[in-house]
């Protein structure tokens, strides 16, 4: 291998049935780099990824692997081999075990050599933390943790390993803006010491702020690798969607959002959970509102509550001006109410089942488990969504599990729209999707708001939300501090507005 080179991949070629997933793809990582990997859902990117770092099913089908400093060709043909060879991985969905402690997950398959003793590798798990400034305790459970200190539990496994290349996908879509940053210096440092870092995301922002080279996929091939000084964003855009950014700017002209209508659809007082403090809310039919916060705020908390995800521990709830009882999400169900969660790998898919049984489910749920959607009918349903939104599956009978991320999440998407819900809750919809994908979905949310659908869209993207919503809820220490519309839906007002309480 040349100098300065610590990983090539040439002519990387993976196939499953119906699906070319990867046609000739080369990708080269140099020491010391930090080198983004683009492209939209599907693009080939997790699949790249897994050929990698030896994911069972993922074996290429040709092409060549090289490592520094290993003779000839690298075989990996599992996750344990690519660690050996110099390969860590930190994945977008955390997979590590929640009922171990910290220092458990930090230490599992590796409490060999000086880290036998269970007090051994707490200590150093503490120091690892420690450095790394992750608010957890080595001796606590994991469960116990946020979904953004889980990431971070992650990532310091990786990291403590003697790892040539860190991949990192999707690191950061569970973490605030100081996370970031306390993210983005560690890959500076290990950066230093000559570790090449391969990162994943859908933060345009984040790929300028930290990025040397930018590699772009499209339909799993390979565009082109560019310095990042020598590609604008708005190039990078492009490449990516591989059409004009007509659309992003159609977007933009629709996202004025026309006035909702007068009918109150959905309205609670004093309603609280197990996880969130006492709030009234109220929407209105064909509105899109939003909760909006820093991470912790309360705003999935809130969301969870209206739909009865959480323990529901007070409040009176009215759907169109009916009193309802809504203490479990099949009363929420029953009231016209759907709910796309947070995490779609943990409350959204089920990654056993196909695309089809995923897209019924909750209809079914509906109808009753004594009276089942026949075959012929749960075919036509599923065909029909799959071709609305656009959802790429070799088949209707795939596994959701095996879909790019963007795919899961419309698939879940057409699971709430065939029951036709009046009120619809989005909790991160486009997370860890690709632009053109998201660019669909907002379209969509404010094409449904104009049929008079009700929705409330939760995104940690505040541009995003300032684009979608007609009002946004402002949540700071999981209580409503602000309600913003009209002139003040800017991000300067949302910024001020969680930092200082009501304006």
């Amino acid at each position: 291998m040349e100098d300065g080179i610590v990983l090539t991949m040439r002519g990387i070629c993976k196939s499953f049935p119906g699906v070319k997933a990867l046609n000739n793809v080369d990708f080269t990582l140099r020491k010391g780099e930090i080198h983004a990997l683009m492209g939209e859902n599907g693009a080939g990117k997790s699949t790249l990824i897994k050929v990698l770092t030896g994911v069972s099913d993922y074996i290429k089908d040709e092409g060549s692997i090289r490592i520094e400093g290993i003779e000839g060709e690298a075989k990996i043909h599992s996750p344990q081999q690519a660690q050996e060879v110099g390969i860590s991985t930190v994945y977008q969905e955390i997979t590590l075990c929640p009922n171990l402690t910290v220092a458990e997950n930090m230490f599992i398959g590796r409490t060999r050599g000086p880290l036998v003793h269970k007090k051994d590798y707490e200590k150093r798990a503490t120091e690892i933390l420690r450095d790394l400034g992750i608010p957890a305790r080595a001796s606590q459970e994991l469960s116990r943790c946020s979904l953004a200190v889980q990431q971070m539990v992650a990532i310091a496994r990786a990291v403590d390993m003697k790892c040539k290349v860190l991949i990192l996908d999707e690191p950061t879509s569970s973490l605030d803006d100081k996370e970031v940053e306390r993210l983005f210096e560690l890959m500076r440092d290990l950066k230093k010491k000559g570790v090449g870092i391969i990162f994943v995301t859908h933060f345009l922002e984040q790929v300028y702020a930290v990025s040397d080279r930018i590699t772009v996929l499209r339909n799993g091939e390979l565009v082109g690798e560019y310095l990042v000084e020598n590609l604008p964003q708005v190039e990078l855009v492009a490449k990516m969607m591989g059409k004009s950014l007509d659309d992003l700017a159609e977007l933009e002209r629709i996202g004025q959002k026309s006035g909702a209508g007068e009918e109150v659809v959905y309205e609670a007082e004093d309603i609280s959970s197990s996880e969130c403090r006492p709030f009234d809310f109220s929407i209105r039919a064909g509105e899109v509102n939003g909760f909006t916060g820093l991470l912790g705020s309360g705003r999935s908390e809130s969301v969870r509550a209206i739909f009865g995800a959480d323990r529901v521990t007070g409040g009176k709830v009215k759907v169109k001006g009916k009193p309802v009882h809504i203490t479990k999400p099949h009363d929420a169900m029953k009231n016209g109410i759907g709910y796309l969660p947070e995490d779609r790998k943990r409350d959204g898919i089920i990654a056993d089942l196909s695309v089809r049984e995923n897209i019924i489910l909750a209809l079914q749920v509906i109808k009753g488990m004594n009276r089942p959607i026949s075959r012929a009918k749960a075919e036509a349903f599923a065909d029909e969504y799959v071709k609305a939104l656009d959802i790429k599956t070799a088949s209707l009978d795939t596994p959701v599990g095996s879909l790019s991320g963007g795919n899961q999440q419309k698939v879940i998407l057409a699971r709430w729209l065939l029951t036709h819900p009046q009120y619809l809750i989005l909790d991160e919809p486009t997370r860890g999707i690709d632009v053109g994908t998201k660019t669909e979905i907002q379209k969509l949310v404010l094409k449904l708001a104009e049929e008079g659908m009700s929705i409330t869209f939760i995104s940690s993207e505040i541009e995003e939300m300032l684009r979608t919503c007609s009002r946004l809820i402002v949540m700071r220490d999981r209580k409503i501090v602000g309600e913003l519309t009209g002139d003040d839906l800017t991000q300067v007002q949302v910024m001020k507005t969680i930092a200082g309480g009501e304006q």
